[in-house]
């Protein structure tokens, strides 16, 4: 992959307004030729470079997932432009915008902005993870606000915001993703009312009594009522934004409609069988859309199929030959219950000493890198658990659990995912959560069991998983129970019904969903 040609753009955020409803927003006017403005924290391909000074792009470690198929749309828009950013060493110089023309297997024009290592600890890091993560996910005992700094915020979203305004052709469409991007929209409104902005919320969105708990609340629903478009991953979060909208800002919502039979209507946490529309505040109406983000299939079954994914997928199989095998993956986090996983597979094998040598657990919980304190204990959590689980059940022949807390690499996953008898998975809260998804187009015509927790935003469309409340240990355990014993003949009939789901529903089905739908308008 070459970088074919380079420009800089002048960039100074601490200049450009300090808050998405008052003050001026400096820009250079509309003087942009991408039709398509995509603005996403994360850039299209890894930079990496080489001791000389070479500067090469490659495809992400997981080549599923959001980032290739966001690619993609780029196919369809040769003038289009992708805005991200670079870690930016110096943190004494003002450092210009990067804009990069990238041939590799998709052609993109690349606007990186200079971010120092202050502004993103302090962005990301801070203001994103321990104030907002926390509400977002509906852990208000994890919030804090002592070290968030606003005024940066603030800032970072007003360089994104920038950068896409003078990316924009007139009458373009920009599409902002994710919550640390939240008053990108605002920003971008007030310079380019020409424009079609889309935002789309890849993480839960709380109850309005929970997301009020925010100190910028106001500022955050103004922000997000200044699209035309904001998509969630399914009815419950979009009804979540719109009660918020309608009780803090006094938006007014469209009369409700029934949702869509690709989603759980009744008899789970998440389920809704209506869902508001649109909403309409100072003239604007916002169309909101639920379509969760899928998986590639077709992608996920190629890498099965390739000579080393199937020989080490033979090595698993003979590892744990006569066995039952139990996958979960996931990461260090308070959201994703791992701790509540392992205390019922302890339970399991303390009540029934007959699965002892007969089950085995191999859970992937990559460590965090944030340094945060609360992480640190919870992976020191983790591994006492495992531990004690091993220690007090283990034999010189059979080890209960097995922990990897390094990052498994996409291609031994799916190796994984192919002789896993059972995905368990089960978080507290979880915006959707792509591994159940992949796991089951892993086992299209194979037998398998999914066991989900109710309380992720994929168990409202695979309706065919064995949910479980991750709150309630008489509900793990009967779960896990009853996915140990579970009849071949039913095990292919709901994975039949969730293949079915996951090959419609794919990443590409959700952005053509997203943009369509704004296109339409």
């Amino acid at each position: 992959m070459t970088v074919l040609d380079s420009a800089r753009h002048p960039a100074n955020p601490a200049s450009e307004g300090s808050s998405p409803s008052g003050s001026t927003y400096a820009s250079g006017g509309i003087n942009g030729q991408s039709d398509f403005v995509l603005v996403y924290h994360r850039s299209p391909y890894d930079e990496q470079i080489d001791a000389d000074g070479t500067r090469h792009w490659v495809d992400q470690t997981s080549p599923n997932g959001i980032i290739p198929t966001l690619r993609n749309l780029f196919r369809e828009q040769p003038r289009g432009t992708w805005i991200a950013w670079r870690k930016e060493a110096d943190e004494g110089v003002v450092v210009s915008d990067e804009r990069l023309q990238i041939r590799a297997s998709v052609n993109i024009t690349l606007r990186r902005l200079p971010l120092t290592e202050a502004q993103i600890s302090s962005f990301y890091h801070v203001t994103s993870k321990e104030s907002f993560w926390p509400i977002l996910h509906s852990f208000p005992g994890y919030f804090s606000v002592d070290n968030s700094d606003w005024q940066i915020f603030e800032q970072v979203n007003a360089s994104f915001a920038r950068a896409a305004c003078e990316e924009a052709a007139p009458g373009a469409t920009i599409w902002v993703h994710d919550y640390n991007l939240w008053l990108a929209p605002a920003f971008i409104r007030r310079q380019r009312p020409d424009v079609r902005i889309a935002f789309f919320h890849h993480t839960p969105f709380p109850s309005c009594d929970v997301f009020s708990i925010l100190p910028w609340r106001d500022a955050i629903v103004d922000s997000l009522l200044c699209c035309d478009l904001v998509g969630f991953h399914i009815p419950r979060y979009a009804n979540n934004f719109a009660h918020a909208a309608i009780s803090l800002r006094g938006a007014t919502a469209g009369a409700a409609v029934a949702v869509e039979d690709k989603f759980r209507r009744t008899g789970s946490a998440l389920a809704e069988p209506m869902a508001i529309p649109w909403l309409e505040h100072q003239g604007r109406q916002v169309r909101l859309v639920s379509s969760p983000v899928g998986t590639s299939p077709d992608l996920i079954r190629a890498l099965a199929d390739k000579p080393a994914v199937q020989a080490t997928a033979r090595t698993i199989a003979e590892q744990h030959e006569g066995r039952t095998l139990i996958l979960s993956a996931s990461r260090v986090d308070y959201t994703k219950g791992n701790e509540e996983m392992l205390l019922t597979y302890e339970r399991l094998l303390e009540c029934q000493p007959d699965w002892h040598g007969r089950v085995e657990l191999f859970l992937a919980c990559v460590a965090a890198a944030s340094g945060m304190r609360i992480y640190d204990e919870i992976q020191r959590s983790v591994e006492e658990v495992v531990g004690r689980i091993n220690g007090r059940f283990g034999r010189i022949d059979w080890t209960p659990v097995r922990l990897s807390t390094v990052r498994t690499p996409y291609e031994e996953l799916v190796a994984w995912f192919g002789q896993a008898d059972i995905c368990w998975i089960t978080p507290l809260r979880d915006g959707l959560n792509l591994v159940a998804k992949e796991y089951v187009a892993a086992r299209r015509g194979q037998a398998g069991v999914l066991v989900l927790s109710e309380f992720s935003g994929a168990s409202v469309e695979l309706q065919d998983a064995l949910l479980t409340n991750p709150y309630s240990h008489r509900s793990m355990d009967e779960a896990i129970a009853a996915a140990l014993v579970m009849p071949l003949e039913e095990q292919r009939r709901r994975m039949d019904g969730m293949t079915g789901a996951v090959e419609t529903f794919t990443v590409q089905h959700w952005a053509e969903e997203q943009l369509g739908v704004l296109r339409a308008l």
